[in-house]
């Protein structure tokens, strides 16, 4: 999201504050999503996920401070991962206002400094990007093989033999 509205404001700096409005709607859209699926989904699902001692501690940094961590985690750019966050919140049944009131704010912040930066430095991206295009484009492209192949390794051998049986599971 954050290359793309760099390369939107880029082309249309003037607009750098609508690009960044509507980056921000969308993530909070897709925030709230994750949010009321895992409120549905419980803790059993949210920790089968991630494991437990990585459940238990968003838990715990969620309970200290539930606000300033949606805020914190939503400012921070990938690979921070910001799924679990956002999906304690839905699982701690937390303020659906205080919850979208903090998202949007940390998206707020982000997105909009992200097209400010791309008012002012996105033609020297674009001149950059466009020098090493083909470079760019190569590596890309290696990244979405290798990616693909080892989502295919993952889901074809090895997850099936770490599986549980539905009798040890109860």
């Amino acid at each position: 999201m954050d290359l793309f509205v760099i390369l939107l404001t880029a082309r249309n700096r003037d607009m750098w504050w609508y690009y960044g409005i509507m980056a921000v709607v969308g993530a909070v859209i897709g925030g709230y999503l994750t949010y009321r699926l895992a409120k549905k989904g419980g803790k059993e699902s949210f920790e089968k996920k991630f494991g437990k001692s990585r459940s238990e501690k968003v838990y715990s940094k969620f309970e200290k401070g539930g606000f300033s961590s949606i805020v914190i985690g939503s400012m921070i750019p990938p690979p921070f991962p910001l799924v679990p966050v956002l999906m304690a919140a839905g699982i701690m049944q937390y303020s659906r206002k205080k919850f979208l009131a903090a998202l949007a704010i940390g998206r707020g912040i982000r997105f909009m400094a992200v097209a400010y930066l791309g008012r002012l430095y996105g033609t020297a991206i674009l001149g950059w990007l466009s020098r090493y295009y083909r470079p760019f484009l190569y590596v890309l492209i290696a990244l979405g093989v290798l990616g693909g192949i080892v989502a295919l390794v993952y889901f074809k051998w090895y997850r099936p033999k770490h599986r549980q049986p539905a009798d040890a599971r109860t």
